[in-house]
């Protein structure tokens, strides 16, 4: 079955960086676009970044350019998440996701900025 099991979040000072990763299994993960999503409290779920299949095309959320890069490796089924510059507002719970469209597929890994 499908299945998305992210890691590397965790406590993080302003202006750190931490790379996420999510490991993928029960699918033809080279063929599907992969994307993060983030979510945190009381507010809505956002679209962070999507990568293409072959990792040759990667869009963000306005928000995130110039500080967060989505990759992935195909040989080992996971995508990444790197994210720099953190600010408080990155705080939120992320998620992996297949295609682009939310599917709620992943538990997700907690993000906290703080000082």
């Amino acid at each position: 079955q499908v299945q998305l099991v992210e890691s590397g979040g965790g406590l993080v000072q302003p202006g750190g960086s931490l790379r996420l990763s999510c490991a993928a299994s029960g699918f033809r993960f080279s063929s599907y676009r992969m994307s993060w999503y983030r979510q945190a409290p009381g507010k809505e779920r956002e679209l962070v970044a999507h990568i293409t299949g072959a990792g040759d095309s990667t869009n963000y959320g306005d928000s995130m350019k110039g500080r967060f890069t989505i990759s992935r490796d195909n040989a080992k089924n996971t995508v990444y998440l790197q994210m720099n510059s953190l600010k408080p507002e990155d705080t939120a719970m992320y998620y992996c996701n297949i295609g682009v469209s939310w599917g709620g597929w992943g538990q997700g890994t907690q993000v906290t900025v703080s000082s």
